[in-house]
């Protein structure tokens, strides 16, 4: 009887514990992963259209939150006074949004376009210096883990970066220590940073 009483205790802990889990889960404001499998990243790949990255994004508190997604251009060091393109939505009607962010490059044989997109809003494609530059060596990076990273209000996450070398190597960095995102931008030829932000407006 009393090893009954005892699983029987033990049992309701662990229910407990495991609500208590999925109740924290689902309180974060945000979460966001990679997405290295979707139709986006792979139509890209089989069409060989260009580069393409894409990451899937929740939103809880959606009807409360503003997003602003953008992308940052640096040349030999240098900050461009304004950003490649940028989005920015919010409010929305739901409680929650779900979907698809992300940033690519169409390569054609004379001209390159840069595009960005949420979901549901996306940026028309514009036209950026020529990918990739004769002599140079490019690299396109994820700058989260493999894990689902949570997010926080007000503050500004680096999702991605594409780069070029003007040398013959090109080297890895740390894309989540500021001080390694510094030198890379100041190391490479070109740099495009994706960068996302919550806030409430």
């Amino acid at each position: 009887m009393r090893n009954k009483y005892f699983i029987s205790i033990l049992s309701t802990l662990f229910l407990l514990f495991l609500s208590g889990c999925t109740n924290q889960k689902d309180t974060a404001l945000a979460t966001i992963s990679i997405n290295t499998d979707s139709k986006y990243v792979s139509t890209f790949k089989d069409l060989n259209l260009g580069i393409a990255q894409d990451f899937h994004f929740k939103l809880n508190n959606a009807d409360k939150s503003w997003v602003d997604l953008w992308v940052e251009s640096y040349k030999d060091g240098q900050w461009e006074s304004n950003s490649l393109m940028a989005l920015s939505y919010g409010q929305s009607p739901n409680k929650v949004e779900e979907g698809n962010i992300g940033f690519g490059i169409i390569n054609t044989d004379d001209e390159s376009f840069a595009f960005l997109y949420g979901p549901s809003v996306k940026a028309n494609p514009i036209k950026i210096d020529k990918i990739q530059a004769a002599g140079s060596i490019s690299g396109w990076d994820y700058a989260i883990g493999d894990e689902t990273v949570k997010l926080k209000l007000n503050e500004t996450y680096l999702l991605g970066v594409y780069r070029e070398s003007n040398r013959n190597s090109i080297r890895t960095y740390d894309l989540q220590n500021e001080n390694e995102v510094k030198k890379m931008i100041n190391d490479d030829h070109l740099v495009y940073l994706l960068k996302l932000k919550i806030h409430n407006k």
